[in-house]
C-alpha cells in the first residue's frame, strides 16, 4: 500500500506532493495531523518553520502535539511539503508509510489518485 501511495506522490497527474498531503491533512484527526507534521518536520530545517507563523518559536517540538496540529492551516503544511520533499526527497516514503497506516485519508485524494493506486498495485502483482 505504502508503494501505491508513494507513486501517486510522484506522479504529476495528481498535483504536487504538496497539495496531496495538504489535501490528505484537511481529513485528518488531530492526532494524525500531529503524526504527518512530525514526518514532515524531521526532513525540513529551522527556516521552513517561519511558514508555520512562529507556531513553535522557530524550534520543532518533538513531538507535535495534535493540539498545535489543529492551528496549522492545510495551506501551512502544502509548503512545508513541499520544502521537505525538496530538501529530503525520502520524505514521500516516509509520508507514504505513514498512509498506508491510515488508507481511509488517502481518499481524500480524489477518484484519479485511486485509479493509479490501484494500477499500481496492479502492475507489481503481474496483472
Amino acid at each position: 500500500m505504502a508503494n501505491a501511495i508513494a507513486s501517486v506522490f510522484r506522479s504529476p497527474q495528481t498535483g504536487t506532493f504538496g497539495q496531496n498531503i495538504s489535501q490528505i491533512f484537511a481529513q485528518s484527526n488531530p492526532d494524525q495531523r500531529a503524526g504527518i507534521l512530525g514526518q514532515l518536520l524531521s526532513s525540513v530545517g529551522p527556516g521552513a518553520l517561519a511558514g508555520l507563523g512562529g507556531m513553535f518559536g522557530g524550534a520543532a517540538p518533538a513531538p507535535v502535539s495534535p493540539e498545535q496540529a489543529q492551528q496549522i492551516s492545510p495551506a501551512a503544511v502544502e509548503h512545508m511539503a513541499n520544502q521537505a520533499q525538496e530538501q529530503d526527497p525520502s520524505i514521500i516514503d516516509r509520508a507514504s508509510s505513514f498512509y498506508a497506516q491510515h488508507p481511509t485519508l488517502v481518499k481524500a485524494l480524489g477518484a484519479g489518485a485511486a485509479v493509479l493506486a490501484m494500477k499500481h498495485i496492479a502492475d507489481n502483482r503481474g496483472m
